[in-house]
Order: structure tokens, then C-alpha cells, then sequence
């Protein structure tokens, strides 16, 4: 082959070569394109940030029971995004802040005293921490420095991304068969969380949520010894709203309802 020839050829592969290698860039950017339109996008305040319900665990220990400190099961919760939620019912005299296993500070959002007769010697007590340090084996734990051996009932709930308690309804019901809470408003994406507290003389029953909430955690099937009846729920919304949630509890007796609303912004 002459010089002439062999320059030519050496040209035409090069050519092949580049033409090639074009056509491998371009499938290789469609493939992309195709992937980043076919992927969801996570953006500020879009799905990626809704906040939404995650661990959750609840302890009841019956009158007499009783240990210092009350202790819940340990559940898993997010390293951080997230809030909790942890209410205890029984003796007012067991007054103590809630401490956990991360140390986060915990805020009380009030309380609500028994109705029934109870005087002031029973109560229910509702504390939040927004934007918790978590993660493995997290656990609640109540000193009961007023009633050591007394009845206490705990739930301990976390809302994940979730940074904002945006309103919080609580509502004594006179005993009916049908029981309503109060209204919480929402201003965007919401977790909402209802408990409700039975204050009948009675060791079993039932209590079931309607208005879109499911039930998450009970205690309704009571020792012999008694103990602090309990149910708690909960419903995911996508907007702005005005929410409560009606309770339907058998044999019919009175309760205290507590209804939270988590968003994260």
C-alpha cells in the first residue's frame, strides 16, 4: 500500500472511530434524560419533606405493678428530622419530665385531670421535643417519685420529618357512646396523632377511631389489678385543613382526647 493509501485509510478509521464514539455520548445522555424524568424529584416541601408516622411503642403496667422509673420498650427512631410525642396517664402525684435514652429536652404541652370522680388524683400528661436526636434502642422513662407501685400507661410516638407542632386540641368528654375531640388547623402536610383516655371503672372495652384515623397502640384489655386505659391513632393529610376525630368506645364512659398536629415546616 502506498503513503497516499495508507493516509486515506488511517483518515476513514479515525472517521469510524469518532462517529462511533458519538453515538455512544449521545445514547448515553438520552439514557440520562430518560432516568432523571422517570425519577422522582425530591424538592423543598415536596414529597421527600412530608412528614409521616414512624416509631411508636406504648407501656401499661397495672395498679400495684408498679416500678421507679417507668421504662417503655426501645424502639428505632431517625438520627434527626424528627419529632416525639409521649403522653402518661395515672397518679398526678407522679409528676416527673420525661427523660430519654438521647437526651433530648422535652417541652410540656399541658394536661388534662380525670373526670368520674377522681378529684385530682389521676391526670394525663402530654410532652414534645421537635427536631429529636434518635436512633437505635431510643427509650422513655418516667420517675414515679409520687407512686411507685401505681398504675401508669406511655405512649411514646415519633413523627418523622416533622419539626413543627403546628396545634394541639384537648377535650374532655362526657361519657356517650360517641366521643369527639377538638379541632386542630393545618397549613400544609400534616401528621395528625389522637389519644384517647377512658376514665370508666371497667377492664375491658373498646375504642376505635373514625374520620380517616387508623389505630396504631392500646391498652384496653386491662389487668385484673386495673390500669389506665388507652388508644392511640393516627392519620396522614396532604393539605391545609381543619381536622378531629370522633371515638367510639364501648361500654360507654367518659375520656380525655388529645389531638396533635406534626408538619415539618
Amino acid at each position: 500500500m502506498d503513503r497516499a493509501a495508507s493516509v486515506a485509510h488511517a483518515h476513514a478509521d479515525s472517521k469510524r472511530n469518532l462517529s462511533h464514539g458519538y453515538r455512544l455520548v449521545n445514547s448515553v445522555l438520552a439514557l440520562l434524560t430518560t432516568l432523571a424524568f422517570a425519577l422522582p424529584m425530591a424538592v423543598p416541601g415536596g414529597d421527600a419533606a412530608r412528614p409521616t408516622l414512624g416509631a411508636h411503642t406504648l407501656l401499661g403496667v397495672g395498679e400495684g405493678l408498679g416500678v421507679t422509673p417507668a421504662v417503655t420498650q426501645a424502639i428505632a427512631t431517625q438520627p434527626s428530622g424528627s419529632s416525639l410525642l409521649v403522653l402518661y396517664g395515672g397518679y398526678s402525684a407522679n409528676d416527673a419530665t420525661p427523660v430519654d435514652s438521647y437526651a433530648n429536652r422535652w417541652k410540656s404541652v399541658g394536661g388534662m385531670p380525670y373526670g368520674n370522680g377522681y378529684g385530682d388524683r389521676f391526670d394525663v400528661k402530654a410532652y414534645v421535643v421537635t427536631a429529636a436526636r434518635g436512633g437505635a434502642s431510643h427509650t422513655v422513662r418516667i420517675d414515679k417519685r409520687g407512686n411507685a407501685p401505681g398504675e401508669i400507661s406511655i405512649p411514646f410516638v415519633e413523627v418523622r420529618n416533622a419539626t413543627v407542632l403546628r396545634d394541639v386540641a384537648k377535650t374532655y368528654a362526657d361519657p356517650a357512646l360517641e366521643v369527639v375531640s377538638g379541632n386542630v388547623t393545618t397549613t400544609g402536610p400534616a401528621t395528625l396523632v389522637a389519644v384517647w383516655w377512658g376514665d370508666g371503672g371497667v377492664k375491658r372495652m373498646t375504642a376505635e377511631p373514625g374520620d380517616g384515623f387508623a389505630t396504631i397502640d392500646r391498652f384496653t384489655d386491662l389487668p385484673d389489678e386495673s390500669g389506665v386505659q388507652v388508644a392511640v391513632a393516627s392519620r396522614e393529610v396532604d393539605g391545609p385543613g381543619t381536622y378531629h376525630v370522633t371515638w367510639t368506645a364501648a361500654p360507654v364512659q367518659g375520656a380525655m382526647l388529645f389531638l396533635f398536629a406534626f408538619q415539618s415546616r
